[in-house]
Parts: C-alpha cells; sequence; structure tokens
C-alpha cells in the first residue's frame, strides 16, 4: 500500500489533535503563567480522545477536554499547580462520569521562557518524572517527521508525550466586513488550522477588536488585492456593493482559487453568471463560484448563514479527506 503523508487538518478529520501553539502564545499575553492540560492518553468510553486540550489561566479557560467532571476538576487542579503532573483517572469510579473510559491527564505549566523552547514540527519530552534520555522509539518519529513528513498522531510513546504542532493549512479569504462577515469570521476564527485573510475597502469598516489569528486588511480597490491573493486559497465574497462583488469574482476566476463562495439570491447569481460570461469567462470555470453560499433552508440572519457556511467548509475538507484515504 502506498504510504501517504499526513497533514495536521487530515490528522483532525480522523480524530486527532495537534498541539495550537498560537493559542498557547495568546494565553500567555493574558497571563504570564498558564497550565496545558492535554489528554496524554484515552481508553474506553471518554469525552474527548487523545491530545485534546485546555489551557487555564487564573480567570480564563481556552479549549476543553469535554466538558464534565473532569474537566472542573482538572481546571481546579491546574490552578493549583507548582509542577508538571500526569494525573491518571477513571471516569466512572473516580467521578461518577457516565462514559466508563480512563483518561491520562498531562498538566504543564507554561511561560514565556518554555513557549520559546517548544519546536516548530513536533514537540516530544518526557514524562514527569520520566527519563530525559529520548527512546529509541521517539527518535524514530522525529526522524520520520523531518524526513517524510510523518506526522505522528498525539500520546505517550515509550513515557514521551509526543504531539505535532497545529499549523494553518487552508487560507481563508474573507470579502466584507458587514454583518455577515463579521458573523462569518467569528465562527471560523476559533476553528483549528484556518489562516483568515478579512478584506474591507477602509479600518473603520472591522470591529473594534479583530479575533486573535485573523490578519485584517484595510484594501482601498479590494480587486487589485484579489489579483495577488493565494491561487490555493478559498474565498468567501461578502461586500456591501454587488458591483464589487462582480469584480471580485472576475478577478478571482482570473487569478484561480481552491474554493469561492458567493452571498447572494438565486436571481443574483442568473444576472453575475451572464456578466461574467460577457467578461470572458468560461461556463464551466464560472460554475466553480458556489451562490448563494452555505444552507439558504437554514436561514438568512447572519449567524444562521456562518453556521452554514463554516459547516460547507469543513464537510469539504471532510470530502476531499475521504476521498485521499481511498487513494492511499
Amino acid at each position: 500500500m502506498r504510504r501517504r503523508r499526513p497533514s495536521a487538518c487530515w490528522l483532525r478529520s480522523i480524530g486527532c489533535a495537534v498541539f495550537d501553539r498560537d493559542a498557547l502564545a495568546d494565553a500567555l499575553t493574558r497571563a504570564p503563567r498558564v497550565v496545558r492540560v492535554v489528554v496524554a492518553s484515552a481508553r474506553g468510553s471518554v469525552p474527548r480522545g487523545a491530545g485534546t486540550a485546555m489551557i487555564v489561566g487564573p480567570d480564563f479557560l481556552i479549549g476543553t477536554i469535554g466538558g464534565g467532571t473532569l474537566e472542573h476538576e482538572a481546571m481546579g487542579r491546574a490552578r493549583g499547580l507548582v509542577t508538571d503532573l500526569l494525573e491518571k483517572r477513571a471516569l466512572g469510579p473516580d467521578l461518577g462520569q457516565c462514559c466508563g473510559g480512563a483518561v491520562s491527564l498531562l498538566y504543564e505549566i507554561y511561560d514565556a521562557a518554555r513557549l520559546a523552547t517548544l519546536p516548530e514540527t513536533v514537540i516530544a519530552r518526557p514524562l514527569p518524572g520520566g527519563s530525559d534520555a529520548m527512546p529509541f522509539a521517539v527518535k524514530r518519529v522525529l526522524a520520520g517527521a523531518r524526513g517524510a513528513g510523518d506526522l505522528p498522531h498525539p500520546g505517550i510513546i515509550a513515557g514521551w508525550m509526543v504531539e505535532s504542532v497545529l499549523r494553518p493549512t487552508r487560507q481563508i479569504w474573507v470579502w466584507g466586513a458587514g454583518h455577515v462577515g463579521r458573523a462569518v469570521v467569528s465562527v471560523l476564527a476559533p476553528l483549528p488550522g484556518f489562516a483568515l485573510t478579512w478584506v474591507d475597502t477602509g479600518a473603520e469598516r472591522f470591529p473594534a477588536s479583530v479575533p486573535a489569528g485573523v490578519t485584517a486588511l484595510p484594501a482601498a480597490d479590494p480587486v487589485v488585492l484579489a489579483q495577488h491573493a493565494p491561487p490555493q486559497a478559498e474565498h468567501l465574497i461578502l461586500t456591501y456593493s454587488h458591483s464589487l462583488d462582480l469584480a471580485l469574482c472576475d478577478a478571482l476566476l482570473t487569478r484561480g482559487f481552491s474554493a469561492c463562495g458567493l452571498i447572494g439570491s438565486a436571481s443574483k447569481w442568473v444576472r453575475f453568471q451572464r456578466r461574467l460570461r460577457d467578461l470572458g469567462h468560461a461556463p464551466a470555470r464560472i460554475a466553480r463560484i458556489s451562490c448563494p453560499i452555505g444552507d439558504p433552508s437554514i436561514g438568512k440572519h447572519p449567524q444562521e448563514i456562518a453556521v452554514s457556511v463554516a459547516a460547507e467548509i469543513l464537510g469539504r475538507q471532510a470530502h476531499q479527506d475521504a476521498i485521499r484515504e481511498r487513494e492511499a
């Protein structure tokens, strides 16, 4: 069988998680010391699998390890921690949860200095109280990541915790910072693996606070910017102007894209298809633009549109991953 190189998105699509350095860095802008709690191993019926993590600050929480009593008690333990800790919990006997499985939780204290030591691709470290001598099995995993790009699944290997580092692998460009644009960005920004670029005609069009990890680009003429967008990017055209929407469609069809969605009604799309054909674009190429975006049956409220658009984007990735799995 041909061996396929996995990606961060692929790892997530089959139920794995990855080490989110950006989330950790963001947490350390809010507190000088935080605790990252990660499910190091999982057995049986559990809320979340190995690699799932949350970051516990003195008065905030980023992420979740599944909620319930397990998470509640882990938050309290993290806030009182003075050194790294590995804790094993049986969800039924220990916590009275119905899941019935068991997990090992790794608690690690981070500050800016420790964050700076983390490698870029795979993070491997001994469990608390374990040997600092790297086992051969871990060396082999790291060699595979460096050489063939084989990213490991998160978990414990020979007494060491090993996790792949999250890298944004999908570039999403959102054109327009109106009600729908803001809703879409607010839904997509927390999702792992996305690099969001948000474009509108002026800085005043954006909210006062832009979500972490989102690049806001004021551009007097967004069409010029579209002509230089990465050809592999996915686009959502949500501007306040039909003429600008049309010009962006024209520019992106010329530039090329992985996917493109346009907000609007069916009648708007009929008019746009005719005008794009007049501009010289072939019908088959025009058909690569999706309009309306998302699932109109869910609703037309900005948040309803945002949820359906996010589901469409995630579903597209899951479909592509399934195809790669069949071809592997």
